[in-house]
């Protein structure tokens, strides 16, 4: 009975301190924070923190950067130019003085004609080259390529080029019409077969035409003053390089080579490639001028347009 009255009387006493307890201060709380909110607002505005002075920094920050792609002047595009033209012309001079110690006497207007007769045909059949492929590009025709079976690719660009290049090559130089319809088709089939090329930046394929042009410059000069038949015992190695670089080439392809077996196999069809067609460049130039000499004497048919082949492959193999 005393706990039962005691707990009768104390509840009521201790529900209302407890209500006025709970009611109050929340209130106050309440009005704490509300009254400290416009303070702290106002103390964020006004200092040098504030919206307006980060969004200021930022924005300097952002136009005071140079751009991820620097574009240069003027006057710094032709310095540059300069500068490759000199390496390209010291390139030539240091070749010519390293694998050409011995010269030649002056070239005779026959072999003088007929080596400029079979570059222009190297000239026009890579410009023809160049265009139609990428026309091939733009009308989609690369794409295709690239999505097709690789190994049909291969065949059908192997069969299409060397038979096109057979045909310009033995025929008659006096049936005129039918050599050089043989000749656009193989320039047609080294098009289709290079046209996914312009998938490449234009700064690489332009940088890379301008390396292939100096290359092949300078080892024609050498080898158009060098000594009679001086580069022309390379036919045999150089025959033995392609094979391996071929190999090297179509291996991947083939054999289940590991990361290691395809960086070796990549290293041999780049570099070993680069060496072996710029020695083809020094045998193809002497051997125009042998014919040139062979065709003078009356013992050669004379025909620019197959010597023009054989430097034509040279530089897209460069390349």
């Amino acid at each position: 009975m005393i706990r039962v009255s005691f707990v009768s009387t104390v509840r009521p006493v201790a529900r209302s301190w407890f209500t006025q307890s709970v009611k109050q201060p929340p209130m106050q709380t309440f009005r704490f924070y509300s009254s400290l909110r416009p303070n702290v607002l106002s103390s964020l505005k006004s200092s040098p923190l504030s919206r307006s002075g980060l969004s200021g920094q930022s924005r300097t920050f952002i136009t005071d950067a140079k751009p991820v792609v620097y574009r240069p002047t003027q006057g710094e595009a032709w310095k540059r130019y300069g500068i490759t033209a000199l390496t390209v012309a010291g390139t030539i001079v240091g070749v010519n003085a390293f694998l050409n110690r011995e010269t030649r006497d002056a070239l005779s207007s026959a072999e003088r004609s007929y080596l400029h007769e079979s570059f222009q045909y190297t000239g026009g059949g890579l410009a023809i080259t160049a265009l139609v492929a990428r026309t091939m590009f733009k009308n989609g025709f690369a794409f295709r390529i690239m999505s097709a079976n690789p190994w049909v690719v291969l065949g059908v660009s192997l069969v299409g080029s060397i038979g096109t290049m057979m045909g310009a090559m033995y025929t008659s130089p006096e049936n005129t019409v039918l050599k050089h319809t043989f000749w656009l088709g193989f320039n047609v089939c080294q098009a289709a077969t290079l046209s996914p090329l312009f998938f490449l930046s234009p700064a690489i394929l332009s940088r890379a035409a301008l390396y292939t042009a100096g290359v092949v410059g300078s080892l024609s000069y050498v080898g158009a003053t060098a000594k009679n038949d001086k580069y022309l015992y390379m036919g045999g190695p150089l025959l033995a390089g392609v094979t391996v670089v071929a190999l090297s080439s179509l291996a991947p392809m083939a054999l289940p080579l590991g990361m290691r077996g395809l960086a070796i196999s990549e290293a041999i069809s780049l570099y070993g490639g680069l060496a072996v067609f710029s020695g083809f460049v020094l045998f193809d130039t002497q051997k125009i001028l042998h014919h040139a000499k062979l065709a003078e004497e009356g013992r050669l048919p004379r025909d620019p347009l197959k010597e023009s082949i054989g430097l034509q492959l040279d530089m897209i193999n460069i390349l």
